[in-house]
């Protein structure tokens, strides 16, 4: 099943990948593509970087439900300021990004920059506990969203059975991962269809709210520092809600080696894509309480759809399938960008090689796409979802952390590797100590799931020892594993 990796380690302590039979050469990751050979083209331009970005990030949440942060700053303004800065403190840890993916250009994202930083054990844990729990449980939960708000306006007057539910989602999931099997061009071009859907969504409350605000409707706004207190726990637990929000910046990294022009491109489309959202966010919010207040947006299930239904009149029923459309956006780029993470991780051993295959005509990464949908299927049909993703979503700070701290050691560890794009170094710093902060008040106030998905991380440690590590293995064990 796994295999050693096959990897150099050349003097500074960069891991290549090496030429062994069958293996597909990086892009950019120090060896040039042999005549003949099939690689991933570079078909992911500014726009289409841009819409990998902004089709991620934007989800159902800011559509359904923004009323963590509400409910845990207990004022509008407190609300409106922590949606501010968490799309700030999500620019700098883009920019982290930006500029690791302009000096390691090899795709992969946060499982390679860990390899490249700290080596190949800290990296297998991360592309382990993403295979087998974090990309099929959030794929599924993503997707229930898209099936429920595409099956809302067939069922107003009714609740929606929970099978037709899955049996959508299931159709969804296996659409998107035909998709991004078939073809780069074409799953990019839904992207951008998709993410300008998006756009448009947020337009459709933005507009109306403007237009309320100019009629004088800012009742709600008056005293906006008013109401509860946040408590010393409520406010980083605002953050952590605002922060999974935004979370997504970080995909085009995963697709470096099909970006044109990576030194300017990857900055430039986070950059753009990174102001977009957070200014997209705060004004949505803002056009929430020009009609709804703080007391009614806690208690809607759908915000998005209790906003128009009070504007609206009949056009509110487009807004449960525009949620549908920002739900499958996010479906299509989380699969594009992370099965180029087992794509890579396959190259570099720590993954079955077949999962490093790229199809002959398609050039796609075919094996490293379809592998999740049994999985996320399992997920699906018999997971406890939401308490997977509540064991796990620490995982994710600690890792994106662990790479934004993996830039200060680069930057001291290698300071002759080029640098296109480079931040000041108060940047990393700041953003990799929120995320650690952020790691150990969940440790701190969640201590029973946030130890359940701290043992299932550790599970990793074990499984790289075992298949990655121990040459010897008995026959018995090869036979088992299809060797």
């Amino acid at each position: 099943m796994f295999r050693k990796a096959a990897v150099t380690t050349v003097s500074n302590g960069s891991y290549l990948q090496g030429q062994a039979n069958g293996r597909l050469p990086s892009m950019d990751g120090g060896q040039p593509a042999q005549e003949g050979k099939v690689v991933l083209k570079k078909k992911v331009t500014l726009l289409r970087g841009i819409s990998i970005i902004i089709g991620t990030i934007i989800g159902a949440g800011i559509f359904i439900s923004p009323k963590g942060i509400l409910k845990n700053t207990g004022s509008v303004g407190m609300s409106l300021t922590v949606w501010t800065a968490c799309g700030i403190l999500s620019l700098f840890g883009a920019l982290c990004y930006a500029e690791l993916g302009t000096c390691i250009k090899k795709s992969g994202g946060h499982y390679t920059y860990i390899l490249e930083a700290f080596g190949p054990l800290p990296a297998f844990v991360r592309v382990w506990v993403e295979l087998l729990i974090i990309r099929p449980a959030a794929t599924a939960v993503i997707s229930l969203a898209f099936g429920r708000y595409i099956l809302e306006p067939f069922f107003m007057q009714c609740e929606i059975p929970e099978l037709a539910i899955k049996l959508i989602t299931a159709v969804g999931i296996t659409l998107v991962m035909v998709l991004n099997s078939t073809s780069v061009s074409w799953s990019a071009r839904i992207q951008i269809f998709l993410t300008f859907c998006k756009l448009v969504a947020i337009l459709i409350i933005i507009v109306p709210g403007v237009i309320q605000l100019i009629k004088g409707e800012t009742q709600h706004f008056k005293n906006a520092f008013a109401g509860n207190d946040a408590s010393v726990m409520g406010l980083p637990l605002a953050f952590y809600s605002g922060m999974y929000a935004y979370s997504g910046w970080f995909y085009l990294n995963f697709v470096t080696e099909e970006v044109e022009n990576p030194e300017k491109n990857i900055p430039l489309a986070i950059c753009i894509s990174m102001i977009i959202v957070t200014v997209g966010y705060v004004l949505t919010n803002v056009a929430y309480f020009t009609t709804i207040s703080a007391g009614e947006l806690l208690l809607s299930k759908a915000v998005a759809v209790t906003f128009a239904e009070r504007l609206m009149g009949n056009f509110s029923l487009a807004v449960p399938v525009f949620v549908a459309l920002s739900c499958f956006g996010s479906m299509n780029g989380g699969i594009f960008a992370v099965s180029r993470m087992f794509f890579v991780a396959s190259r570099e051993g720590h993954l079955p090689e077949i999962l490093s295959m790229i199809h002959v005509r398609k050039h796609t990464p075919l094996p490293a796409v379809i592998v999740l949908h049994p999985l996320t299927m399992i997920m699906l049909f018999n997971g406890d979802l939401y308490s997977l993703l509540n064991f796990l979503s620490f995982a994710r700070w600690l890792f994106i952390g662990l790479v934004v701290a993996g830039l200060i050691y680069l930057r001291y560890k290698r300071p002759d590797m080029p640098r296109p794009f480079k931040v000041p170094l108060f940047i990393p710093a700041l953003f990799s100590f929120t995320c650690l902060f952020m790691v150990a008040l969940s440790l701190y106030s969640d201590p029973v799931n946030t130890g359940i998905g701290f043992a299932i991380t550790l599970t990793g440690v074990p499984a790289y020892y075992l298949f990655i590590v121990w040459d010897k293995k008995p026959k018995w064990f090869r036979k088992l594993l299809g060797k």
